[in-house]
């Protein structure tokens, strides 16, 4: 804008009922740390800010709640360039209506000049509509990631969220070699019904199995466990370790370190 910058305004509307409907998947701290950042960004005249600024106003002192910022940055915002640590994250929808006010008020003020503002009430601004998730809501890595594995199952975008989680934890693993591990890991399951959901392999942390401890087989002791818990092995398949008690089938996968009982369905 040519010239002195006009003041930031300082009311900022939404609709209510648009904005509950299209954060209804988000739990009550995402929905905090949203309209914490959208207040932050009106009050900056809707310019770009950092990842940096944003951990601060999301008052962020561990890791669990950075990852909540970058899931709400990512789905809501839009990251110009590849530092997501540089001054690039923008909304969409606040730029458009700041640029909308903007220049509402520069035509009144203009106007005033020439003869004072016309007598005619203007319409108030419009409000500023509900956000509208990002088309690239992706961080860049993680499409690199998804794109190389072989054979994809489950949800892209929860897959995305345990991923954002899970960064730290990856410690430093590129994406090619995480995809490498996890196209190893699942190579040898024929059945698709066997398959592990990318998010659970992210949650359970299988990148961290070594190959040869991939090809063992479950303990003895898990099976002698659970027999003496009244359960039937049925054997093993794929991944699973089968059960059965009281007419119901179970299944224990080799990768889950804590042994969770599945019911088979």
């Amino acid at each position: 804008m040519d010239g002195k910058e006009i003041n930031k305004f300082h009311a900022l509307q939404l609709f209510t009922d648009t904005f509950a409907a299209e954060t209804v998947h988000l739990s009550n701290e995402e929905v905090g740390i949203y309209i914490r950042l959208l207040c932050f960004a009106w009050t900056k005249n809707a310019k770009p800010f950092s990842i940096r600024s944003a951990y601060r106003i999301g008052q962020c002192i561990d890791d669990d709640c950075k990852g909540t910022v970058k899931k709400v940055l990512y789905e809501f915002f839009k990251m110009s360039g590849e530092d997501e640590y540089a001054d690039c994250w923008t909304h969409k929808r606040l730029v458009q209506e700041h640029d909308y006010l903007t220049a509402k008020y520069k035509k009144r003020s203009e106007a005033g000049k020439k003869g004072g503002l016309a007598r005619s009430k203007t319409k108030a601004p419009i409000p500023i509509p509900s956000p509208i998730p990002n088309i690239n809501k992706y961080d860049p890595l993680f499409e690199k990631l998804w794109n190389l594995l072989d054979r994809k199952k489950g949800s892209k975008f929860k897959a995305h969220q345990i991923w954002i989680k899970s960064y730290d934890l990856i410690n430093g693993i590129k994406e090619d070699e995480l995809a490498k591990i996890y196209n190893q890991q699942i190579k040898k399951i024929e059945d698709n019904t066997f398959l592990p959901h990318f998010t659970t392999w992210l949650s359970q942390r299988r990148w961290e199995i070594k190959e040869n401890e991939a090809e063992k087989p479950q303990l003895p002791d898990l099976i002698e466990r659970m027999k003496k818990l009244g359960y039937i092995h049925l054997g093993k398949e794929a991944e699973f370790e089968q059960f059965q008690k009281d007419g119901k089938k179970y299944k224990i996968s080799k990768y889950d370190k804590s042994h969770q009982l599945i019911l088979d369905q």
